[in-house]
């Protein structure tokens, strides 16, 4: 009897070897013989299901209802509270110098002393000067008051005794002279010595010790700047004016500023708003005051500037890497109770950090996929990582969502 090949597809051959799609036909006997055979190898042809999908490894978080703050980011520059040039009132010899370059001096510090002696002369003189003026003064007093005392008896005529009377207001006008020189001669030996009008840190010397000094002229002898307190000033565009009126009215805004290079931030104050956009930047300028306890902020210096303007307490948070854009906009993959990724589209808003607002579309207490996205397509099987440690999913998400 012929070896008869069952080839799935092709047909049957004969004579041990396949053929193109042709089944030779054996004798009728061997035919009802091997019928309930090629039965059972026919049925073995049939089509196979495909192989189930492996389920697909995902990261999760839980969306969560929680503060998001809403803020408006700028770039700022760092200003000294005060900024006081000194220069010297008097003009003499520069005797002494008593601060270091970059020093912290006080309101009062003593900072340089111009040689006293020719202002210490001067007001002596003028202190002599007005000793004799007085003395010259109270005479003349005294004649007036005798002439006047005269007049009346006749013992002397009217126009003499008006001549003592203005002889004693003219010593008087010299001893106010004096007066006026002497204060001016104080004044000038008190300037000769120097001090801080201010609270703050020095700068570069410009005038060394034993140089001449000259009243007002250029450069200062050194600037101070005020740093505790100081201000950072920082524009934003003026759309947000509406937001800043709005939310300013009350309490003084919150503002954050970090140093470049830093990831420190300091808090801050907002004080000043100013009184007129700037027509040609389309800015408004403000200010924000700091008490820079700890010297980190130093005159201009930029930072980043973020002003915080409201809080919404009852914000629908996902982390960043939940959300996604496709071809109908942004989404987020949704693990089901039944484990498998639903695309479910969504309106995000701002970004709070590492964290998203969802305006629409999401339910608090969902479960939605940060991690493996690439991988995923709708419906799909999903199997969720879990920590080294725990048996529990990422972030504290919950399998299964509204």
């Amino acid at each position: 009897m012929p070896m008869i090949w069952i080839n799935c597809g092709r047909g049957a051959t004969t004579e041990g070897r396949p053929s193109e799609g042709r089944l030779s036909s054996p004798s009728p006997v061997a035919s009802r013989a091997l019928f309930p055979l090629l039965l059972l190898f026919a049925g073995a042809c049939g089509t196979k299901p495909a192989p189930e999908r492996p389920p697909v490894s995902v990261s999760v978080a839980t969306a969560e209802r929680g503060a998001a703050p809403y803020t408006i980011s700028s770039n700022g520059i760092v200003e000294p509270m005060q900024t006081v040039a000194i220069q010297s009132q008097v003009g003499g010899v520069l005797t002494a110098v008593r601060f270091k370059e970059g020093d912290e001096v006080k309101a009062g510090d003593v900072l340089f002393v111009i040689d006293p002696r020719p202002f210490k002369a001067a007001l002596d003189q003028a202190v002599a000067a007005l000793a004799r003026d007085q003395a010259q003064a109270e005479s003349a007093q005294r004649d007036a008051d005798r002439y006047a005392a005269l007049v009346q008896k006749d013992y002397v005529t009217k126009s003499q005794a008006d001549q003592a009377l203005a002889n004693a207001a003219a010593q008087r006008a010299v001893v106010e002279a004096d007066k006026a020189a002497v204060d001016n001669a104080r004044f000038n030996l008190e300037n000769a010595t120097i001090t801080a009008p201010i609270t703050g840190k020095t700068g570069s010397l410009q005038v060394k010790q034993g140089n001449l000094v000259k009243v007002g002229s250029p450069p200062p002898l050194v600037v101070i700047n005020q740093i505790h307190p100081i201000l950072v000033h920082f524009t934003v565009p003026d759309r947000e004016l509406p937001n800043f009126l709005k939310y300013g009215a009350g309490l003084p805004l919150k503002v954050r500023v970090t140093p470049r290079g830093d990831v420190t931030a300091e808090q801050g104050l907002l004080n000043f708003t100013d009184n007129a956009v700037d027509s040609t930047t389309g800015t408004l300028m403000l200010k924000a005051h700091f008490d820079n306890s700890d010297g980190r902020l130093w005159p201009g210096q930029f930072v980043t500037v973020v002003v915080e303007l409201y809080v919404d307490q009852d914000a629908v948070l996902v982390p960043n890497a939940a959300v996604q854009v496709g071809q109908d906009g942004p989404f987020v993959y949704v693990v089901t109770r039944e484990n498998k990724a639903e695309m479910r589209g969504v309106t995000p808003g701002r970004v709070v950090g590492d964290r998203t607002v969802i305006a629409k579309g999401l339910d608090v207490g969902s479960t939605v996929v940060t991690d493996g996205h690439s991988r995923l397509t709708p419906n799909a099987k999903v199997a969720i990582e879990t920590n080294p440690t725990s048996d529990k999913p990422p972030n504290g998400a919950k399998l299964g969502g509204p």
